[in-house]
């Protein structure tokens, strides 16, 4: 199977930081709320999976590799389960599975609202995933795959809500999701080629 060794690398990178954190909870060295460590952490790892997954297409048309096109789809399956992980982190470890608390939390913290509504764009995205999907849904496919951007620009409002205090690490990221959407206007897109063709002739003669 053509790339099977660098499909399984992406897997275990992207499977080993959930178990790496719950060892770390387990052996107790996330402080005095774990649990909230957890949820911290797995909803920033669906972020960086998404802008991860994001990042494919343009690796691909800079660098001429198909390889990054391969794990596209597991990487986007892999934000995913880290988003339902996160949710039922906060299922689990902050609401304590006691929904009558859930009304309050969402008066409270009203970017509870935004994080649902980004997991449903992402839940729509692995629904569709398949092959199956895409032959059904024909050219509506690529439409409804657009989503994607509406759930990068969801997460990253919903994190903005959460670190106002501290927004370094935010527009980092904040950053790349910016620099990625550039990377994918028609003018530069259309531009890379060519990007491409003249460096071509250099890296000959060096």
């Amino acid at each position: 199977m053509r790339y099977s060794y660098w499909r399984i690398g992406v897997f275990i990178a992207a499977a080993i930081w959930p178990l790496l954190w719950l060892y770390q909870a387990w052996a107790d060295v996330l402080g005095p709320d774990p649990g909230k460590v957890l949820v911290d952490r797995l909803g920033q790892g669906t972020l960086v999976l998404l802008l991860i997954t994001l990042s494919m297409t343009p690796l691909q048309k800079l660098t001429g590799w198909p390889g990054w096109i391969a794990v596209r789809r597991q990487l986007g399956l892999w934000c995913f389960a880290y988003v339902v992980l996160h949710l039922s982190g906060y299922t689990a470890f902050i609401l304590g599975f006691d929904w009558s608390q859930l009304g309050i939390e969402l008066r409270k913290r009203p970017y509870i609202i935004v994080g649902v509504l980004g997991f449903l764009c992402l839940l729509a995205l692995a629904v569709t995933s398949n092959r199956y999907s895409q032959r059904r849904l024909g050219a509506r496919w690529k439409k409804l795959h657009r989503l994607v951007y509406v759930a990068l620009g969801l997460g990253l409002l919903h994190m903005l809500w959460i670190v106002r205090a501290d927004l370094k690490e935010w527009a980092i990221y904040a950053s790349i999701g910016a620099l990625l959407l550039v990377l994918r206007l028609p003018p530069v897109t259309r531009r890379i080629p060519h990007l491409i063709a003249k460096k071509a002739p250099s890296a000959r003669k060096v």
